[in-house]
Order: structure tokens, then sequence, then C-alpha cells
């Protein structure tokens, strides 16, 4: 095991590069199942979850070579399974990302239910539906494994999402792209990675339309050619690194990024009183002498906040004047990084969905542990921030969606580190 080593009250300033979205890479990287020629993806995030991804293709039976640290080459064609039921699957709760691509290709899948983060109940009752109205049979196999199976190509047709689902519009547009006919999806979801996947999908051949909208209309084709791809930078990558900046009063120029992607968390920051300049691919964050205030925030499907910036800000919030309200309408459990804050002084409580956070709190070092990958990005700024020192274990989870997160801050000017655990010491403290 491993843990971050963080001693606070340095301020950030400099510049930073965003790497590849992990939500698109994770996405794109089982897309290439359906592809009939090599592909190459370039610019993914090195980081645990596409290592995870990848091994699962190549367990599949796909030829996956590592050309540097963000470009995969990916030879689909030697692929003869459509089962994916091993323990890496369970390992990350993008692998569901299979079912779609598996059926795309075989009209069949066998795909163990995900792991990943836990804040929250992840229905796929959404996925199973659509599925079906395109012809294939569901059923959940020992309440873990999801069997789809159909003896003929899949139909398109027309779906509506009771739920704005990210995940359900990924899978069905996966599942569609080769379907015989057109299919309309309907309340699809907007992220920026749907609309990287449909582009990448278009490139090799795919007939796409209306990813962006709430409506995605998609025309089966018969044949995918191989390409070479680069995926778009990660915004919530760029959203961390702005709200660490901003809770230490410092300015950073943010690289590699796609300023229309981030308009929800540069509107709140700027509510809040820091300074943000937009330019072609960057932004530029300035918390320095700035007096910032309170605000209230409420996470959305996109184009409204990203839940997945959510911890980050809370933890912002803790070093702002007043109390600040936070929602979150996306997931039901979202919160449970917050008991961690509280032992480093947090004010925060949090009522169902709702959270309170008072500012302006000294925040201490203490020994915590990430929760889940997005409430450990809160803790790593809450450290930052805190008197003395913070010791975070459990940082796989970080790890999982930040790329070289320490070798970045330590850039910047934070004292952080990574520091080895002893098996025995881990035990005790587990």
């Amino acid at each position: 095991m491993e843990k971050y080593i963080i001693n606070g009250g340095n301020v950030l300033n400099g510049e930073v590069t965003v790497s590849g979205a992990k939500n698109a890479a994770v996405a794109i990287i089982p897309a290439t199942i359906l592809c009939d020629e090599p592909c190459r993806i370039e610019n993914i995030p090195n980081i645990s979850d596409v290592t995870l991804i990848a091994k699962i293709l190549q367990n599949l039976g796909a030829k996956v070579t590592r050309v540097n640290k963000s470009t995969l080459d990916i030879d689909p064609r030697p692929i003869n399974t459509y089962c994916a039921v091993d323990d890496s699957v369970r390992g990350m709760r993008a692998s569901y990302y299979l079912l779609g691509a598996l059926i795309g290709r075989f009209n069949n899948a066998r795909v163990a239910m995900p792991g990943g983060c836990n804040f929250g109940v992840r229905p796929i009752d959404q996925h199973l539906k659509g599925f079906a109205a395109l012809g294939a049979e569901c059923e959940l196999l020992n309440g873990a494994i999801v069997d789809a199976h159909s003896d003929r190509r899949m139909q398109g047709t027309s779906i509506y999402l009771d739920t704005v689902s990210v995940g359900t519009t990924i899978n069905l547009m996966l599942a569609a792209v080769k379907a015989e006919g057109q299919t309309i999806i309907e309340n699809a979801a907007k992220e920026p990675h749907i609309v990287d996947l449909a582009n990448f999908l278009n490139s090799m051949g795919a007939s796409i339309r209306g990813a962006g909208t709430d409506v995605i209309k998609i025309r089966g084709v018969d044949y995918l050619h191989g390409i070479t791809y680069s995926i778009i930078p990660d915004q919530i990558e760029a959203g961390t690194y702005m709200a660490a900046v901003a809770a230490t009063r410092g300015k950073l120029l943010v690289k590699n990024v796609t300023p229309k992607h981030l308009e929800s968390i540069t509107a709140k920051l700027r509510e809040i009183g820091v300074y943000v300049e937009e330019y072609d691919e960057a932004v530029l964050v300035d918390a320095t002498e700035r007096r910032l205030r309170r605000c209230n925030l409420k996470t959305m499907p996109h184009p409204g906040f990203p839940t997945d910036c959510q911890p980050q800000f809370v933890a912002l919030l803790t070093t702002v004047e007043g109390t600040s309200i936070v929602t979150e309408n996306v997931w039901d459990n979202r919160y449970q990084y917050v008991r961690e804050l509280l032992l480093m002084g947090a004010h925060i409580s949090v009522e169902s969905r709702v959270a309170i956070v008072d500012g302006q709190v000294p925040l201490h070092g203490a020994p915590v542990k990430a929760t889940d990958l997005r409430g450990g990005a809160a803790l790593i700024i809450a450290g930052l921030v805190a008197s003395g020192t913070t010791e975070l274990s459990s940082i796989h989870y970080v790890e999982r969606g930040y790329e070289e997160i320490v070798e970045k801050l330590r850039a910047l000017g934070a004292d952080i580190k990574k520091q080895y655990v002893p098996e025995d010491e881990a035990a005790v403290t587990a």
C-alpha cells in the first residue's frame, strides 16, 4: 500500500498540462471492439483505469500495444469471445461499456457487473431495457453477470430513457452502431465524452447525429475502418486543479483544455470571486489577493455543474467567507468523503443530498483515507490548505483518474509525496 503525505500551507502557482479525459478513454477503448481494423488512440491518460480496460481487451483476445504513455495501438480483430466475467471486469465501473460493444459486434454479451467507486446505486435497468428494444434477450445471472443474447443482428428502434444517464447513452450508442436500420435515443445525456465517442465512431465510418443534444440518431453500418484518434482533454482534472489553486489563493495557467467544456466550473469560480480568463486551449485562474465568498452549488447533468467536481468544490468552499449550500442531484451517496474532512476540522453538515459548508474554518492535518476518486481529490485540496501534515491512504482511488498528480502538484509548489506503507502497518490502519 501507499499513501500521500501532504504538508499544507503552500500556495500553488505556475502552469499545469491536463491529460486526456478519463471518462472518454474508458468508453473509446471498449468501442474499438466494434472496429474491423486496427486503431491508434492518442492523448490517453496514463492512469490505472486505462491500464485495466486495456488488460480486459487483451484478455478478450485483442492485441494491445502501448506506443508511449499516452498512445495505444489496438487490434480488435483477434477477439473471438463475447464473455468478460473475470475479476478485472469487476474492478471498474466503466467495464459495463463492454456490454454495448460486444452486443454491437457479436449480438451477444456476457459481462460481470461493474465495480469502481461506491457512492450510490448504479442500476443498469435502463441499459437492459435499451438492449431489449434493440432485440437482445437480457437476464441477470446469479445477480452478478449480465447475459444479453440474440440469434440475429440488432434492429434499429426508438428508445426513450426514463432518466438522463451517461452510461446508458454510451452503451446504447455502441450497441446500435452496427444495428440494422435507424436507432433514435431520446432524453440522451449530453456530456463532452459522449460527443467525443460519437466523433470517434463517426471517424471510423459510423453514422451518428445529434450527440451533445438530447436526441441522438444512429443509422447502422456494416463496417468500421481503423483510424488514429486523439481524445479530448479531461474537464474534471482541469476543474480539480482550478479548485485547488483557488483554495490556496494562487495563480495557475491550465493548459490543454477545451474552455467550453469548463463553462459551468468557470462560472462558479467567478461567482465566488476568482478571476478566470479563457484562451483557445487554456484558462488562467487567479485567486491571489482575492476575497472569496460563499455560493450555492447544485450538480446537474451536462451542461450543469458536474457531479465529478462537487467534492473538490466542497473542499474549496471550506476556505471562503460565509456558509455555502451544496445539493447533489446525480448520486445519492456522494458525501462519504465529508466524514474525512470533519477529521480535518471542517464544519459540514449533510442531510440526504444537501451539504451545508461553513467557510473559513481552519483545517488541520490528520490521517484520512480516500473513499472514492473525486473524494480523494477533495482531501488532497484540503491537505494543501490545512496546517500541519495530512496522511491520505487508499490512494488507489485517486490514481484511477489522475495522471501523475503528485508530480504535477509538486511542480506547482505543493509539498506532497507518495510514501510506501509496510504491509503490517497498513493492516493495523485498516
